[in-house]
């Protein structure tokens, strides 16, 4: 923790949801695996790890664009989006962020989810999960305030503006590279809990690196 001695708790608390806070990241993935694959492509493992972190959207142009398949967004979506929906219905929480969000909300934190996934896709994923339903403030990626997708800082910035708290205040918790740059963007702290099979070289060196969720700054609360 001397990474951290002296330095100010935050105003508020502003987290990704999908890899950071549950563990949907290798679902999403074998979702659009198996999408592609009907239509005839084959997505690799680094392909399909770029894809953390942004919305689906830009993530279904980015795939038919990579694998040259000639199909619409709309078209990869609507066998993607099923796929993925029945998936993440199982997802399991991350280590530790069961225990810190409710650690945070017993120390009257203030926190909000900053994610781009849409509402819907949201919902399904949270309602096993009465500890996330708690969190009141989220952001999601269809929001219509959203003009860009990470890695531009809009998520985080709104976030904030609905905690009524400046973003430069604010610590962010990522775990995808492009939810990183997103929120150095939007001027927070930035605290990266890597991705699996990313190390620190792949994230901005502005950021803190955390292991996992199980020990972080917030504990000194």
């Amino acid at each position: 923790m001397e990474a951290f001695s002296g330095k100010a708790m935050p105003a508020g608390c502003l987290f990704d949801l999908d890899g950071l806070l549950l563990d949907t990241e290798p679902l999403h993935g074998q979702a659009w695996a198996e999408a592609v694959g009907q239509f005839g492509g084959s997505a690799s493992a680094e392909l399909l790890l770029g894809l953390r972190g942004r919305n689906k959207f830009d993530n279904a142009s980015g795939l038919i664009e990579a694998l040259q398949l000639t199909v619409s967004v709309e078209q990869l979506l609507a066998v993607q989006q099923p796929l993925a929906r029945a998936k993440v219905r199982q997802a399991r929480a991350m280590p530790g962020a069961e225990r810190l969000v409710q650690h945070l909300q017993a120390a009257g934190m203030p926190l909000a989810i900053a994610t781009s996934s849409g509402r819907e896709s949201v919902e399904i994923k949270l309602a096993p999960h009465p500890w996330l339903q708690s969190i009141a403030v989220r952001v999601h990626g269809d929001d219509p305030q959203i003009q860009q997708g990470k890695p531009a800082p809009d998520l985080f910035i709104e976030a904030a503006r609905r905690l009524n708290v400046d973003p430069t205040l604010c610590w962010a918790f990522e775990d995808s590279q492009a939810g990183a740059i997103a929120a150095l963007a939007a001027g927070c702290r930035v605290f990266v809990v890597p991705a699996e099979g990313l190390n620190r070289s792949d994230y901005p060196s502005a950021v803190d690196w955390l292991g996992s969720l199980n020990k972080t700054p917030l504990d000194q609360l």
